[in-house]
């Protein structure tokens, strides 16, 4: 039997952070049992003493785990990076409660914004996916989560294609009128743009997802009942290229118009579980994957909220909320895990990242990865959620690490990098550069008039 659910460990914090990303895979492996593989990993609170981390965690006593060479942890250190294109990668972790991209697809626009600045803008199914809407950008490719940690570790390689052949697994439902609907979906994909997919299997039992709450309020849960699941892609292995999956997550009855009620504030309850479950199903197949939920009855269906926060609003318009993962799967890259294959042209590789944008406060595999490959990263103040992590505390390297106000400030950080400046340029007062006096008298008093000049511009920037 295979079970999804989550662990939560403390790890003692270390001096300067320093060597922080085998610290911690080292100390989260000493935490797992013999039948227990790593699927998700979060710091979800640094303090004084400790770095709070919530992992999830595939368990398996019938032989079943990920395999060595997919080891969320495993890493493997670029050795360039390729500058003749400037691609970025788009992240808002699922399940944290975001100001912008924590309900349904509502930092679409910001992928849109962000990918004028880039050559191709990378990005997973919480940002884009919105029920019957995904406005992924022209020049964007879909991945799902834990596969962008890998493309960040240095371990896996992306390649892009023109359309996936698309596997359909619904669960059964005990009324048929949401397996119809799902169908009908997948349908209406195939009739108006043209989507790859020639059959629908109905997993019988279902799969079983429970939503819960972490202590630190992120929105994660447990699953059970996975063979099946396992059962039907061992059957079909070879006949498709991406898998999405339709299931119903089991929330108490309140949730769903406390969800709406609370305009916001409340976590949504159901990005979390979705998340765990894509990653084990990824991580075990290597294949692009992603989850819609299905209404547990018609009593929920046809309940009516109103007019919502405009964050919330795709999702009181959809049946399904099917149609934005067949989107964004038709496209998604295929997985690369042959490190010959990695090293042909056209697949793209943590050599070929140039920046990584996330919220404030997030400290998850693709922060840590970045920190060690040397890939610069600017995080978004504006984007709030429920991480307590002071980034500019980690051992970034010069100009590794920029914090924006907004999204806007990020497009305008990414332009320069792009276009080969120092963002701290366009930006006044510009601080003359360093100067070390190195015991000569000539060298300490031209550093004694640069400090003077710089308390000048500490005045000026404070009575502003």
């Amino acid at each position: 039997m295979l079970r999804l659910f989550e662990k939560e460990i403390k790890v003692h914090v270390i001096k300067d952070h320093k060597d922080l990303l085998p610290y911690l895979a080292n100390a989260i492996q000493d935490n797992l049992t013999q039948n227990e593989s790593s699927v998700r990993f979060v710091v979800s609170e640094t303090d004084e003493k400790f770095y709070h981390c919530e992992i999830g965690i595939l368990s398996s006593d019938a032989g079943t785990s990920i395999k060595a060479e997919n080891d969320i942890f495993r890493f493997v250190s670029r050795k360039i990076e390729n500058s003749d294109k400037f691609n970025v990668v788009l992240i808002v972790p699922t399940g944290i409660g975001a100001e912008i991209g924590g309900h349904d697809g509502d930092a679409a626009p910001v992928a849109r914004l962000l990918a004028e600045s880039c050559d191709i803008l990378i990005t997973h199914p919480n940002v884009v996916n919105a029920s019957d809407i995904n406005e992924i950008p022209e020049n964007g490719l879909y991945v799902e989560g834990s596969v962008l940690s890998r493309l960040l570790m240095g371990s896996i390689g992306l390649q892009p294609t023109r359309s996936n052949r698309i596997l359909l697994l619904i669960d059964s439902h005990e009324d048929k009128t949401f397996i119809e609907a799902a169908i009908n979906t997948l349908n209406a994909a195939r009739a108006t743009y043209g989507l790859r997919s020639s059959q629908v299997i109905i997993i019988d039992p279902p799969v079983n997802l429970t939503s819960k709450y972490s202590a630190s309020g992120r929105a994660v849960g447990e699953v059970e009942q996975i063979d099946s699941i396992i059962e039907a892609l061992e059957k079909y292995k070879g006949e498709f290229d991406a898998l999405a999956l339709s299931s119903v997550i089991k929330v108490p009855y309140s949730f769903h118009s406390d969800y709406f009620e609370q305009g916001g504030d409340m976590v949504n309850p159901w990005g979390g579980i979705e998340a765990i479950f894509t990653h084990a199903i990824s991580l075990l197949y290597d294949i692009p994957s992603a989850h819609a939920p299905m209404y547990e009855s018609k009593d929920v269906a046809n309940m009516e909220p109103g007019i919502v926060d405009p964050r919330m609003a795709a999702e009181t318009i959809s049946v399904t909320f099917l149609q934005s993962v067949l989107k964004g799967l038709k496209r998604s890259p295929r997985i690369i895990t042959d490190r010959e294959a990695m090293n042909n042209n056209g697949v793209m590789t943590a050599s070929d990242i140039s920046c990584l944008v996330i919220p404030d406060g997030c400290i998850g595999l693709p922060t840590l990865a970045a920190l060690e490959q040397g890939i610069k990263v600017i995080a978004v103040k504006e984007n709030k959620n429920i991480m307590k992590n002071d980034l500019s505390k980690l051992p970034w390297a010069s100009d590794q690490f920029y914090m924006a106000e907004n999204y806007w400030e990020v497009s305008g950080i990414l332009n320069a990098i792009k276009g080969g400046i120092d963002p701290k340029t366009v930006r006044r007062p510009l601080e003359s550069v360093e100067i070390q006096a190195e015991g000569s008298e000539i060298s300490a008093s031209v550093k004694s008039s640069d400090d003077r000049m710089k308390r000048k511009n500490k005045s000026i920037t404070e009575g502003s």
